[in-house]
């Protein structure tokens, strides 16, 4: 089935190394292969389409990092000499061409394996890679982007939370960024930036743009201030720094229901590497 974008494909490469030194890859073999076949570096090295000289520059550094010859020379004879692969020579050809094979059919493995899930891991990963001071990172998919006249709305679903996530950037961080509808973003919010609130009545409205009901999963008091994590839908956490007074005031527990609340100025929005 045709998509409309480009479809995308996994690649792989054997390369050999000796000591750590760099042995070669399957153009050193086929010219070791193509050696056997000819009987001559000449006649390889013009089926490679190189030198004389860099054909065998390249075999006698093999023979070198072997530690043994793989190619030798035969002199006289009927045909007035040649070269020939010596049996580590030819069985060095026999294991790579294997062990090529394996590969091969590793990496078609791998693009059986729905390459969107291994992008999903690699996003994964970025997203594990990255390194900031605020505490509470929602990474989803930017859903829609109102314009302003000084600042822009930009609406980002995340996964598992049952309302965007709204940020307000100015029109220039817009552009700058290119936020679109679709893309990928980051939402990022400082813990001292989020309020809890308890007890809230069904009815109440707040002027803080971002709400999120959850419960409290930990509470870690502190000297001054108390940090609160609030569990939310789907294995979300958000948390938040509050004052110890109010930590004891709101009689913050694990298994207290609770309201996290931020502005959509405290949300900072950035894009994956």
């Amino acid at each position: 089935m045709t998509t409309g974008f480009p479809q995308m494909a996994l690649h792989g490469s054997v390369w050999m190394t000796m000591d750590g030194a760099s042995f070669g890859g399957a153009g050193r073999v086929a010219l070791l292969a193509l050696v056997a076949e000819c009987g001559s570096i000449t006649q390889a090295a013009k089926a490679m389409k190189m030198s004389y000289k860099a054909a065998w520059n390249a075999i006698d550094a093999m023979n070198t990092m072997a530690g043994e010859p793989l190619v030798e020379r035969l002199v006289g004879g009927k045909g007035g000499g040649g070269t020939r692969l010596t049996p580590r020579g030819q069985k060095l050809v026999r294991n790579f061409r294997h062990i090529e094979q394996a590969h091969r059919r590793f990496i078609e493995q791998l693009n059986r394996q729905a390459v969107d899930g291994l992008l999903d891991d690699f996003s994964l990963l970025q997203r594990m890679s990255m390194q900031t001071s605020a505490r509470n990172q929602f990474f989803g998919t930017v859903q829609k982007v109102t314009p302003g006249a000084a600042n822009d709305m930009v609406s980002l679903q995340v996964p598992g939370l049952p309302a965007p996530i709204v940020a307000a950037v100015t029109c220039g961080s817009t552009r700058h960024l290119g936020l679109a509808p679709g893309m990928q973003a980051f939402a990022l919010v400082k813990a001292s930036s989020v309020i809890v609130a308890t007890a809230v009545p069904a009815a109440a409205r707040f002027s803080a743009r971002n709400q999120l009901h959850g419960v409290v999963s930990r509470v870690r008091p502190g000297a001054v201030n108390a940090e609160v994590t609030l569990a939310l839908a789907d294995g979300a956490t958000i948390t938040a720094t509050v004052t110890r007074a109010s930590s004891e005031a709101l009689a913050l527990t694990p298994g207290t229901p609770a309201l996290a609340m931020f502005k959509a100025s405290s949300v900072i929005v950035g894009l994956p590497f």
